[in-house]
């Protein structure tokens, strides 16, 4: 699987390659730009010496684990808040998917099933939820039935709404100017 999310070499192939950094990286995608989001799984990763681990998270000192965030240059531009947000998700993802991220969509009937685990999860509003679903769906093979439906309108095709939709740069700055435009017309 190739994400392009991050927009760095290194912090993709992360994201590519474990479920939980990819799970991580749209946890911390808010009030940051997403690429900075993104790349916050490879920063925690190296910080930590080895790749993200549900039950080793969990079980961080809380207030070490702030400190792993805060170091210069910060994961999150509210790193505090956010380290405790990674985690409250570890010990979710500890306590109800034996600390396995991909558990989380493996199996589901369908799209809707998919929604209400997402939603489940400590940090995952609904947007987010939706979001994450329609990337599961358009980037990662992730497609039980119903899950575009599920995704609501991150899940359509041909859009340039979300982090869904962002396989390269060009589309990167498709779903900056989308975003945009939406501010704008909100504001009228």
């Amino acid at each position: 699987m190739r994400i392009r999310l991050a927009q760095d070499p290194e912090a993709d192939e992360l994201l590519g390659r474990s479920p939980l950094a990819l799970l991580v990286g749209m946890l911390l995608d808010q009030q940051v730009p997403l690429e900075r989001a993104f790349a916050g799984p490879r920063t925690i990763a190296g910080r930590l010496g080895r790749d993200l681990d549900a039950r080793e998270i969990a079980s961080y000192d809380p207030d070490q684990f702030a400190a792993l965030f805060a170091a210069a240059p910060a994961v999150h531009r509210y790193p505090k808040a956010m380290a405790a947000r990674v985690q409250a998700l570890a010990t979710y993802l500890v306590e109800h998917y034996d600390g396995s991220a991909e558990k989380v969509w493996e199996d589901v009937r369908d799209g809707a099933e998919l929604l209400r685990r997402l939603l489940a999860l400590p940090g995952f509003g609904r947007q987010k939820a939706q979001i994450f679903l329609a990337l599961l769906g358009k980037q990662c093979g992730v497609r039980p039935d119903g899950w575009r439906e599920a995704a609501g309108p991150y899940g359509e095709e041909g859009v340039h709404r979300s982090v869904a939709d962002v396989v390269d740069a060009e589309s990167l700055q498709l779903v900056r100017a989308t975003k945009q435009e939406a501010k704008r017309a909100a504001k009228k």
